[in-house]
């Protein structure tokens, strides 16, 4: 396979329109660390953004940072800690679930778009991202949006670049919000809740006034592996139930006390503070108790977004169909769902029953064999499917980036 290595948007757009010339598709690649989520690509050649690595300008007193697409994420993670800031919706690592080295890139974390528990509350990458460069299919150069937050005129173009997983254009510059980390953080902590009682404990949370920015529910079956981050908390076998709070300490600490009381009638929380509590809700955003290397490594593995209140639901029955295990997070409207290996990952009754409730699935994890006989991605409604055809020929109308990665069609 051919790899074409650029060192400059200038570079971008030559190959692109050398790839159109030769009617030659390309897959785009950072550190190629999210290359098993999606379908196989129909290409022999790869278009490798990991020598944009620049973080091009870094205004902490202004909250945002501009950066070439391929900086890894780790670096950009560290400098911006380095100043007490955060990107407020939890980039999440796929590493540990797709069992790849640590590698990830900002322009990954864009194309793929998959938010942590502080999502419920801070929004998605799409409402952090204030601009882009890049090049579209045509091979030229374009800019969207810009470095303030409110600059949009016309249409927000860099918001459907996220998640779009480089199927529109190849990103080589993004600008970003950052927003300073909360000075403390408290997490409650409820044993032995039934999936039913926690997503109602939890609906109750954010529908409290107590500002709730995470809640998570990990039923009993999931500490049949121990993961990491979880510490002992996994070790007598209950299910827990976890409710985040953050702010300056005496915020945190009053509206934990009140929530507490509120929520007396579920049961007695435990109180878990600061360093403890940021590693509870890594593992959680990174879906440890799935991790490639643990007990559950070969089992397929799916993200379903769905409406809260359903969560429990849809998760108790898939679980008990399949003799499968479930992770909630953002108040049960997401559902990881590792599922006992099958040739069709159990995808048509999956989606059936998160079509009943008005939901979507993402084969995150699985064989590449599998993958070929699954669509990885939700298949959409008609219109929208056309819908999003037209937005995708208007991009890149010869199909020449990442053809066949979200369809199984395209690549057949």
């Amino acid at each position: 396979m051919d790899t074409l290595k650029v060192r400059d948007a200038k570079d971008v757009e030559e190959v692109v329109r050398a790839a159109i010339a030769n009617e030659q598709p390309l897959e785009i690649v950072g550190h190629g660390s999210k290359r098993n989520i999606g379908h196989a690509m129909t290409t022999n050649a790869v278009l490798d953004l990991s020598a944009l690595n620049a973080v091009t300008s870094y205004e902490p007193n202004e909250l945002i940072i501009t950066l070439q697409a391929g900086a890894p994420l780790a670096d950009v993670l560290a400098l911006i800690d380095a100043k007490n800031q955060q990107f407020a919706f939890e980039p999440m690592d796929t590493a540990p679930l797709l069992g790849t080295a640590p590698s990830g890139t900002i322009g990954g974390m864009i194309a793929a778009g998959l938010a942590g528990p502080r999502r419920i509350r801070a929004g998605g990458a799409r409402d952090h991202l204030l601009g882009a460069h890049a090049v579209s299919g045509f091979g030229d150069s374009f800019k969207t949006g810009g470095k303030v937050v409110k600059n949009v005129t016309g249409y927000d173009l860099c918001k459907l670049l996220a998640g779009s997983w480089g199927t529109l254009s190849v990103m080589t510059e993004v600008t970003l919000k950052v927003m300073p980390k909360p000075e403390a953080e408290r997490t409650l902590l409820f044993r032995g809740l039934d999936d039913a009682t926690a997503n109602r404990a939890m609906t109750a949370a954010l529908g409290s006034p107590f500002d709730v920015s995470a809640a998570a529910h990990l039923p009993s079956q999931t500490f049949r592996a121990k993961a990491d981050g979880l510490g002992d908390l996994a070790g007598e076998g209950e299910a827990l139930t976890l409710l985040r709070l953050e702010g300056i300490t005496a915020s945190a600490a009053h509206r934990a006390g009140s929530l507490r009381e509120l929520l007396a009638p579920f049961g007695t929380a435990t109180l878990i503070e600061d360093v403890a509590s940021a590693a509870l809700w890594t593992a959680i955003r990174d879906v440890l108790p799935f991790a490639a290397g643990g007990a559950l490594g070969a089992w397929p593995v799916w993200r379903i977004v769905c409406p809260p209140a359903s969560g429990a639901v849809l998760g108790t029955q898939l679980a008990r169909e399949t003799g499968g295990e479930v992770i909630y997070d953002w108040g049960g409207g997401l559902i990881w769902a590792a599922l006992p290996p099958k040739g069709d990952a159990h995808g048509p009754a999956l989606r059936a029953r998160a079509n009943a409730l008005g939901g979507h699935a993402t084969l995150i994890r699985a064989a590449e064999e599998v993958r070929r006989n699954v669509d990885v991605f939700h298949p959409q409604a008609s219109g929208i499917a056309a819908l999003s055809e037209r937005v995708r020929a208007s991009f890149d109308p010869k199909t020449i980036l990442n053809r066949g990665r979200l369809t199984r069609s395209a690549a057949e």
